[in-house]
């Protein structure tokens, strides 16, 4: 395990809160590879895997949580995953021409919605979603946990330099202290962790950034868990999606291209089905190639 690519979880033990910091860099560095993406959307998808694993870090189960941000202006699609065992892939798609000056999330959306969806490998599936309103990722993200979870959640995000890190703190319903001492260690402790400055985050260890924070009232920390960039595409999920395309549009493909090249979004994999293959497609789909 790498000190670049971990997730830490701490609790604070005299009191009800909880927290997660995560910090990438390979995991960081491969999901932007093979894609020429704007500086800007670069710092996003890292953020946005930063904030996906600290999510997944919060859930007592096994699956996959997604965040999903979509709107109409040159950012059109934020996307990032993680599963409960931290393997993490994202992407983005965006209209911008070169270098923009723009970085605020709402002005690269424009009016845009936030999804965050739970993929339970067993049981139903969860779906919370908010406006985009507020002005970076972290804050919305706030107010999903505010609208969806009803639990108080501070968050903190950055991104730069091919890599990402984030502290999440949360405050959980009382059972180790009392109301009125929960209430004061979460202001207490947000307090002390609204000091970090962003590059502190970005740039120190994961030890360093919890003692300057909270040497007064250092947390226990679980063993750490290691990320790193996972995709789930492969050839059978490629083939299901072209016999699904059914066989008219397969015999087009095999008429006019003579093969189907089909590279995955998310890590850039390319699979290649030629004549043989769509004729095969086509056999199964109980039609003749021609």
């Amino acid at each position: 395990m790498t000190q670049n690519d971990i997730r830490q979880r701490f609790l604070f033990p005299d009191s009800d809160v909880r927290g997660e910091i995560v910090r990438l860099e390979a995991s960081v560095s491969q999901a932007l590879a093979g894609h020429d993406y704007p500086m800007v959307i670069q710092g996003l998808l890292g953020e946005a895997l930063a904030a996906v694993t600290l999510l997944t870090g919060t859930l007592k189960l096994e699956g996959r949580l997604s965040l999903q941000a979509q709107g109409q202006g040159p950012l059109t699609l934020l996307l990032a995953e993680s599963t409960h065992q931290s393997e993490v892939r994202a992407l983005a798609r965006a209209d911008i021409p070169g270098e923009s000056a723009e970085t605020a999330l709402p002005a690269l959306l424009g009016e845009g919605l936030m999804a965050i969806t739970i993929r339970p490998e067993q049981g139903t599936q969860y779906q919370g979603v908010v406006p985009m309103e507020r002005a970076d990722l972290a804050g919305c993200l706030e107010d999903y946990f505010t609208q969806s979870e009803q639990l108080p959640t501070r968050l903190w995000l950055a991104a730069g330099n091919g890599h990402a890190a984030g502290l999440l703190l949360q405050r959980l319903p009382d059972r180790i202290a009392d109301h009125q001492q929960n209430e004061q260690a979460w202001q207490h402790l947000t307090t002390l962790a609204g000091t970090l400055a962003l590059e502190e985050l970005l740039d120190l260890p994961v030890e360093t950034v919890l003692h300057r924070l909270f040497h007064e009232t250092p947390p226990r920390l679980n063993p750490p868990t290691a990320v790193r960039f996972s995709c789930t595409c492969s050839r059978e999920k490629v083939s299901s999606t072209l016999l699904s395309l059914g066989a008219q549009e397969l015999q087009q493909i095999l008429t006019h291209q003579g093969e189907a090249r089909v590279s995955c979004d998310f890590c850039g994999q390319e699979e290649v089905f030629d004549a043989v293959d769509l004729g095969a497609m086509l056999h199964e789909l109980g039609a003749r190639p021609h």
